[in-house]
């Protein structure tokens, strides 16, 4: 299978790339940052992209999809948190920034798959189970996952050849959670605190198990309907 990731520099982007590494796929990485340990793998093809420069990728992105042929499953895992705080804190330079990494650039990259590639079977969208919840502080990113969501259900509408979804993976020991559990105890944002006990407890799971959980998901996840959101605690 041929599979693009996003994100793949860290984190579960890196860990779902290593998942279909090590089962013989090859695997088309992106990412602003390169990562040593899978350039390794001969069947691993890496593209540095920042994908806040939607004129960068439209320059970049084509020849590297046309090397690819085709892809089986495109994973948008890429993302940024933002900073937690209340809706009124936040500018809106802030809020275009997570929304131009968590959802544009994912437009960009999926348009640019069609003009681009022979066919694309299935395009999963790492979505979040903040875009439902609307716990407090989480802004800007929650926004992002529930446009993000939208955004896939209106592709799966006018693509039917095409499978697409979104899905929540799950709480992830990364990066993210590392900035979570650095911030001070604040009673206006609970879900902050819940975090940081199970992160704690060694209960969160590490980005190498949450890739795997994912992507037995993702083979689930063509039993649902196209454009579905699903989250990996449901399925």
């Amino acid at each position: 299978m041929h599979i693009l990731i996003t994100g793949t520099s860290k984190g579960l982007g890196e860990g779902l790339a290593l998942y279909y590494l090590d089962r013989g796929h090859k695997v088309f990485g992106i990412s602003r940052n390169n990562n040593p340990g899978l350039e390794k793998h001969q069947d691993f093809k890496f593209l540095s992209l920042d994908l806040s420069d939607f004129e960068g990728i439209r320059n970049k992105l084509p020849g590297f999809l046309r090397d690819a042929g085709h892809v089986d499953l495109a994973i948008l895992n890429a993302g940024v948190l933002g900073e937690i705080k209340d809706m009124g804190e936040c500018t809106l330079d802030e809020i275009e920034r997570v929304m131009d990494i968590n959802v544009w650039s994912n437009k960009v990259l999926i348009d640019l798959m069609y003009e681009n590639l022979e066919h694309i079977s299935q395009v999963v969208a790492v979505s979040s189970g903040a875009a439902v919840l609307g716990n407090r502080g989480w802004n800007a990113y929650s926004i992002s996952k529930a446009a993000l969501n939208m955004m896939i259900k209106l592709y799966a509408r006018e693509r039917e050849e095409t499978h697409f979804s979104s899905i929540a993976p799950g709480l992830i020991d990364s990066a993210m959670q590392e900035y979570i559990f650095s911030l001070a105890e604040d009673p206006r944002f609970p879900s902050l605190r819940r975090l940081k006990e199970t992160k704690s407890s060694g209960q969160m799971p590490s980005a190498g198990e949450a890739a795997e959980t994912l992507a037995k998901a993702v083979i689930k996840a063509h039993n649902e309907e196209s454009g579905s959101f699903l989250d990996v605690r449901e399925m």
